[in-house]
């Protein structure tokens, strides 16, 4: 007599899953994988162009968001500017009728402003790609004296003279005389006589003759050259050539 008891159901305890569950159970963990990597993908991406923008600001091409309407026509408040930061990196320097950005500290700002490390550093970062106004200490403003430039505000007609040579200034805001402030400078060498487009609400190095300096821009100071209007689209394309102070060039000073 066979007394082995023979089961009349297989345990279903011990078999493998089927149908959906299966699938289910087996799929859970690549999934959660793919979508790890695929977030770790883009992170990296994301870093990636973060630190190739920030380069390409800092030793290129800068945005430069602009504050103020010292430049209008020219540039106008809110424009977004591309600045050149290697045109004076070859061995040629600032020349007249060039838009530049500069470091007003010790010219225009005897000393920069105290301000949070943090918040500070944050700025900046979001500065150097046009999100955010530029540093208190960055100016915009039209070169129109070098190194060994007689400057003179003015003539019987009202124009500035550079060198003997009186200018027709096609670029100043509608209805703005070239200067209410009379001078009379010699540019240092090395140094630049800085000025706004829009004179009548321009603070200039008309307004620093009697501090130390004299008004006078390092040319070391200059951070780079205003070449192109990035934003808004209907005005993007490059700056008009400054060739009325330009004109100038032969009749003396030499920018450096």
């Amino acid at each position: 007599m066979d007394t082995e008891a023979k089961p009349s159901e297989r345990d279903r305890s011990c078999a493998p899953p089927t149908g959906s569950q299966e699938g289910s159970r087996f799929s859970r963990i690549p999934d959660r994988l793919t979508a790890s990597m695929s977030w770790r993908r883009t992170a990296v991406a994301g870093a990636i162009c973060s630190v190739f923008v920030l380069l390409l600001g800092a030793f290129v091409v800068q945005p430069f968001l602009i504050p103020s309407g010292s430049m209008e026509p020219t540039l106008r408040v809110g424009d977004r500017v591309l600045v050149n930061k290697l045109a004076y990196d070859f061995g040629s320097a600032p020349q007249r009728g060039d838009v530049v950005v500069f470091d007003g500290t010790g010219s225009f700002v005897q000393e920069a402003p105290e301000e949070n490390p943090v918040t500070g550093l944050l700025h900046k970062a979001a500065a150097s790609v046009g999100l955010a106004e530029p540093a208190q200490t960055d100016y915009v403003k039209r070169v129109v004296g070098v190194g060994g430039d007689r400057v003179v505000c003015c003539d019987r007609r009202g124009r500035i003279e550079v060198n003997g040579t009186a200018v027709d200034e096609g670029y100043l805001y509608p209805g703005d005389a070239p200067s209410e402030v009379r001078f009379d400078v010699i540019v240092p060498q090395g140094t630049l006589w800085m000025m706004g487009d829009h004179r009548g609400n321009s603070r200039d190095s008309r307004d620093h003759l009697g501090e130390p300096g004299g008004g006078m821009v390092p040319v070391d100071k200059v951070i780079g050259r205003v070449d192109w209007i990035g934003l808004p689209w209907g005005r993007m394309g490059s700056l008009p050539d400054g060739a009325a102070v330009a004109g100038a060039r032969a009749t003396g000073g030499s920018g450096g």
